[in-house]
């Protein structure tokens, strides 16, 4: 199932997408904390704006260096353990929306990833439990200010700028992800293309571990990382994150230097 929150240019409404991903049939309420039921109204995903799916009301947890290959190619050696770090949820915005350069950097990074949506309040919870908290799987651009990342020290500054964490197009509830593949493009050209069974600590054990720090609230969207090929995105550049089995996230990339 598909689940996307969208817009016509009123408040923000939820709906089922079809499996050829253009038609919407609403449904009342939010689905993170109400049934699912079918208002009758339908429209197609051209004649909406889609929104991001999810705002976590909580936090956005990212996993740093999941992925040995792109460990290697920023020079750093693999954590023993799973390397988190926190993210605002003001950072987060939804397809097509613009990803603002900030003018304290000048070397922007893409990263392509699977995101994790949260549906239920959890502590302390095990990998096998893990799975039975899950709402769903979205697409997701973990942007990075990377000369931020290294003279900072720590990235809560490089990662959390407002419109660093595009979400979208929509959450797909129903998804195995131990091997689903991963491909960025800018501008049409593919830059990175892995697959999720390469990740050096799975969806299910990351959920469990992230657990064992922060009580998981439903909404709450866990960044799984980036597989290789990551690099610099310029002002007029659109970035493109496609995920097997979910679809399609876009962003252009532009700069205010007057913000």
């Amino acid at each position: 199932m598909r689940i996307a929150r969208y817009t016509t240019g009123e408040d923000p409404t939820f709906g089922l997408v079809d499996g050829a991903g253009e038609k919407i049939a609403e449904i009342t309420g939010d689905p993170l904390y109400t049934k699912i039921e079918l208002t009758g109204q339908t429209t197609t995903v051209d004649e909406v704006r889609l929104l991001a799916p999810v705002i976590p009301r909580s936090k956005v947890i990212g996993i740093g260096r999941n992925y040995a290959a792109h460990a290697a190619e920023l020079g750093n050696e693999t954590p023993a353990e799973p390397l988190m770090f926190l993210v605002p949820n003001t950072a987060v915005v939804g397809p097509d929306d613009p990803v603002v350069l900030p003018p304290q950097s000048q070397d922007v990074h893409f990263e392509g990833e699977l995101a994790v949506v949260i549906g239920r309040l959890c502590r302390n919870i095990t990998a096998e439990e893990a799975r039975q908290v899950v709402f769903g799987y979205t697409c997701a651009d973990d942007v990075t200010a990377r000369d931020l990342q290294q003279s900072d020290g720590q990235w809560a500054r490089a990662k959390g700028f407002d419109t660093f964490s595009p979400l979208g197009p929509w959450i797909e509830t129903d998804l195995d992800p131990s091997d689903l593949r991963v491909r960025t493009r800018v501008d049409g050209e593919v830059r990175q293309d892995g697959t999720t069974a390469d990740m050096i600590t799975g969806v299910f054990d990351l959920i469990a571990y992230a657990s064992q720090a922060f009580t998981l609230l439903p909404g709450d969207v866990i960044l799984t990382g980036t597989p290789e090929g990551v690099g610099p995105v310029t002002a007029g550049q659109r970035v493109e994150v496609e995920i097997e089995g979910i679809g399609t996230l876009g962003n252009p990339f532009l700069r205010r230097d007057d913000d």
